[in-house]
């Protein structure tokens, strides 16, 4: 498989979109690779690296406000990322994908699904929000008053430029930070730009309040009960329970869930190899749901 990085323009603002072609297969199914809140699709790139064995288009989108794309002040529902999604496969030259989501990319993915049932084969949840109302406090914080003017003081230039040389000066005492620890790092981080993080609180505000996650897919997972589901989850995840993947699993009887110990939420990051195993498991082991309009109207018409 080969890598490429375009800059695609949608509604004239830049997607910046990461691809792995295969050497032969169709070019009208691709799997892809969404991130999460604050994240860009650098945190797909150990199993970017990996994933030649699935033989398939791999396309990892950085979404608005995040990584290279374009931040501008906009819309950051879920519908609309849904959306931009959708158009980047359909420039793209795709018609079904397996939409494999991380954290609010899971969201994005559901979201997507529930959209666009007729491109959507399969869905891949790894620590996906939009699954329960409980979330960390430290994301519940961000609907408080000043919670943006906080995050500006605590994440900028200077504190960016502390914090790396401390962590220069940890590694040369011998010392180092996990792997989780380091992608979490870099996704705060991104914070440090003004425009991503306005996007941030853009999509937190319209997801999250006091209480947690009122975004939820739970009431319409009836609706994809048809469509093979892979549930990834890190035990030990402080941001989104993995209860939250238990329950999703409990409503769709034909889902796989998989609870990775001594992880947390990053678990296609702590370990890429066990990850694309299972990536490639999934998708070769199942069939792709392929939906009409019609199905989609028997599955409303019948209920939950």
């Amino acid at each position: 498989m080969t890598l490429e990085t375009h800059t695609l323009t949608l509604h004239g603002r830049r997607i910046r979109l990461h691809e792995h072609l295969p050497a032969t297969g169709a070019r009208d199914e691709a799997v892809v690779l969404l991130h999460g809140i604050a994240g860009s699709a650098e945190t797909w790139a150990p199993v970017l690296a990996r994933c030649g064995a699935l033989g398939k288009r791999v396309l990892a989108p950085d979404l608005p406000g995040h990584g290279e794309s374009e931040a501008p002040r906009a819309d950051y529902g879920l519908g609309a990322l849904a959306s931009t999604v959708r158009d980047v496969l359909a420039v793209s030259g795709v018609r079904h994908a397996t939409v494999a989501g991380h954290s609010l990319g899971g969201g994005v993915a559901l979201q997507f699904a529930y959209q666009f049932p007729e491109m959507c084969d399969r869905l891949v949840l790894v620590a996906g929000a939009g699954l329960g109302p409980e979330v960390s406090p430290v994301l519940r914080a961000t609907a408080l008053p000043g919670a943006r003017a906080v995050v500006a003081c605590a994440v900028n230039r200077g504190t960016l430029a502390i914090a790396r040389a401390a962590a220069r000066l940890g590694r040369r005492l011998g010392g180092s930070l996990k792997t989780e620890t380091r992608e979490l790092a870099r996704h705060f981080g991104s914070l440090a730009d003004p425009a991503r993080r306005r996007a941030f609180f853009s999509i937190a505000r319209s997801l999250i309040d006091l209480r947690g996650q009122r975004a939820t897919a739970l009431e319409k997972l009836y609706l994809a009960e048809d469509v093979p589901v892979l549930l990834v989850w890190g035990a030990r995840d402080p941001l989104i329970p993995a209860a939250h993947g238990r329950r999703a699993a409990e409503l769709l009887p034909n889902s796989r869930l998989t609870v990775r110990e001594n992880m947390k939420h990053f678990p296609h990051v702590a370990d890429p190899d066990g990850f694309c195993l299972l990536l490639h498991e999934f998708v070769t082991t199942t069939e792709p749901a392929r939906l009409t309009l019609d199905d989609v109207v028997a599955r409303l018409t019948a209920g939950p």
